[in-house]
């Protein structure tokens, strides 16, 4: 999505008659229906006054391309400014130009990051404009197969020339995206590099067809462990994903079992928390720190580990995956370093009876120097999930372990779209948000009225690259698991019967082909991605008068997801019904952020289909938190 797009003249006349920040507010408006902050439609104004003199220069072509706020596909993340034509042999160019208003930063120890006095440790200029061209080569079809050339670099027009910005600490980075400053001087700097490569105008519309190009999917996490160690770099992180990557590395180096440190960090669905805990477990590694990768839910462990087989012997590649049960009554300080993802999963007791042990963070943080928490509060779907920063702070304090923690903001699943997770948080009502409608160009979200035609689009999107899949709220009791041949989820008006994926290897139906023929639950496909997410939503979550309503009698009694419910209940019903009212809705939230490109529902009761129809629409009424 491009929010402005133009010719170098317009843009040149547009700034000089003081609309360019206006327009670039009116195209974004009209493209998302939502507002830039005061504070940054100030910035374009100044930012663009400093691009209207860079391009004054004669010979950069007055019919270049100038694209401003470029959204990346498949995340977040924007490019501010771009400039597109060809070079002498007619070939296509895109200069990525990031702008920034620094003045002054600080030197980082980190790879690629600095220190500022406003947003703290972030991404090197030069870092961000080429990671930011990195994914947008791995993303986009039209820039792969046609050949178009990336340039990346960084102006800082407000950038007086000091020892940090340039220091030969970012000199990998320098090099491939230089960074230009304030001064006549540098603006000429910056012109001679865009004069380089731009030579001739846009005439092949070099922004229009990367805009219109076909996305490929993202590089899938499991399908590049194996390159992963041996040591391909087969994820670029970005922005936040860096800086966690970085601290989290200095503290493991710095770790040790008098100096014990915890880093937590929170992220919601699709901001990498696993690309970047798997980069870390492969760094770690390499570093020859004793290192292991850790989940309560076993499918992500099984699926990795299974994507790994081949690389090393079976027993490596066990020993690098581990349940957070497996601390109890190991030797402390035993690990360097722990990496714990989906840290929102972890229980107080561990073992089939939850009867073991005493606490897992506390275990966990017991057996290692070093322990970095990936955490998504809202996706703690069982009963016994403990999983909060204010958990985890608690006990490093008792343990005399130092804490950070940091934020993964960057959206990479659901298409990149914030809206969409806003949209969710809203109309499940678990948070409030300024989301009441959803745009659906941003996100394939769509509602479907029968569970068959749900079967069915899943299957035509799953023979383009397995990676589509049914699942569905626990509300059908597993009966296959003793009978193969009885079916578990059964929906008579329209002749459904599917049974669940743990009719077979349940930790690995992601990957399996012929799984497709079963349907997932939350303790198979939580903290794994796909494409495309067809959700059932069963009778535990209904709508009625327009209020969401959670019913825990509706789950399945094999389901042990809310196992101590009836017990709480008796004891604090209103504190029963608040955490089991968490548990549902954050079981949907999650299951209908798995797909990466799109996600289809059908609702089993209609009222409640009703109501998300609803708030697609654009006048769709907002709800309000109670208190």
């Amino acid at each position: 999505m491009i929010i402005y797009q133009s010719s170098k003249e317009a843009f040149i006349k547009e700034v000089q008659g003081n609309k360019i920040d206006q327009i670039i507010v009116d195209f974004y408006f009209k493209a998302t229906q939502r507002h830039f902050a005061q504070s940054q439609i100030q910035a374009f104004k100044h930012s663009m006054r400093y691009m209207r003199d860079v391009l004054r220069d004669e010979e950069i072509p007055s019919d270049a391309g100038i694209s401003i706020e470029y959204q990346i596909p498949q995340t977040s993340k924007r490019i501010d400014f771009i400039i597109t034509g060809q070079d002498d042999q007619k070939k296509d160019y895109a200069i990525i130009i990031e702008l920034k208003q620094w003045s002054s930063v600080d030197l980082s120890e980190k790879d690629g990051i600095v220190m500022t006095d406003f947003f703290g440790e972030v991404s090197h200029p030069s870092y961000q404009a080429w990671s930011y061209a990195a994914l947008l080569q791995g993303f986009n079809e039209t820039v792969y197969e046609e050949n178009i050339q990336l340039k990346p670099c960084a102006y800082l027009h407000n950038y007086i020339a000091d020892e940090v910005i340039k220091n030969v600490f970012y000199s990998d980075y320098l090099k491939k995206a230089p960074v230009f400053l304030e001064g006549d001087h540098e603006k000429e700097k910056l012109q001679a590099f865009i004069k380089r490569f731009v030579k001739h105008g846009d005439k092949t519309r070099v922004m229009y067809r990367i805009d219109g190009g076909r996305i490929r999917p993202s590089k899938s996490l499991a399908e590049s462990l194996a390159k992963m160690l041996k040591g391909n770099q087969e994820f670029v992180m970005v922005d936040d994903q860096k800086v966690v990557y970085e601290t989290a590395l200095s503290l493991a180096r710095k770790s040790s079992k008098d100096n014990r440190n915890v880093l937590i960090v929170q992220g919601g669905p699709g901001t990498g928390k696993s690309v970047v805990a798997i980069n870390l477990l492969v760094a770690l590694t390499k570093l020859g720190l004793v290192t292991q990768y850790v989940t309560k839910n076993a499918a992500p462990r099984a699926v990795y580990e299974s994507m790994l087989t081949g690389t090393l012997r079976r027993t490596e590649i066990t020993n690098l995956f581990t349940g957070s049960g497996s601390y109890i009554n190991v030797e402390k300080n035993i690990f360097d370093a722990l990496v714990v993802d989906e840290a929102h999963r972890l229980n107080e007791k561990s073992g089939m009876l939850k009867n073991l042990g005493k606490n897992q963070i506390k275990e966990i943080i017991e057996a290692s120097k070093f322990s970095v928490y990936f955490i998504d509060e809202d996706q703690r779907v069982t009963w016994h999930d403990i999983g909060e920063s204010t958990e985890i702070s608690k006990w490093a304090a008792k343990l005399n372990a130092k804490v950070k923690v940091l934020e993964l903001a960057s959206q990479f699943r659901c298409n990149g779209s914030d809206g969409y997770l806003a949209w969710l948080d809203n109309t499940l009502q678990i948070n409030e948000t300024a989301n009441s409608a959803l745009d659906v160009k941003e996100y394939d979200f769509q509602i479907i009225d029968s569970p068959v035609k749900l079967r069915n689009i899943i299957f035509e999107k799953n023979k383009i690259k397995n990676k589509a899949r049914l699942v569905a709220g626990y509300c059908w009791d597993w009966v296959s698991k003793k009978n193969k041949i009885l079916k578990d989820i059964i929906i008579p008006d329209y002749n459904f019967e599917m049974r669940w994926n743990l009719a077979s290897d349940g930790n690995l139906w992601i990957l399996a082909p012929e799984s497709v023929n079963e349907v997932g639950c939350i303790h198979t496909c939580q903290g794994l991605e796909l494409d495309y997410v067809g959700v059932i939503v069963g009778p535990d979550l209904i709508v009625r008068d327009g209020k969401i309503i959670t019913v825990p009698e509706k789950r399945a009694k094999t389901d042990s997801s809310l196992k101590g419910y009836k017990k709480y209940f008796k004891e604090d019903s209103e504190a029963a019904i608040k955490k089991a009212d968490m548990i549902i809705k954050n079981t949907y939230r999650t299951l209908m952020t798995r797909g990466m490109k799109g996600c289809y529902v059908y609702f089993v009761d209609k009222e409640t289909e009703k109501y998300f129809r609803d708030r697609m629409e654009k006048d769709a009424p907002k709800f309000r938190l109670a208190g």
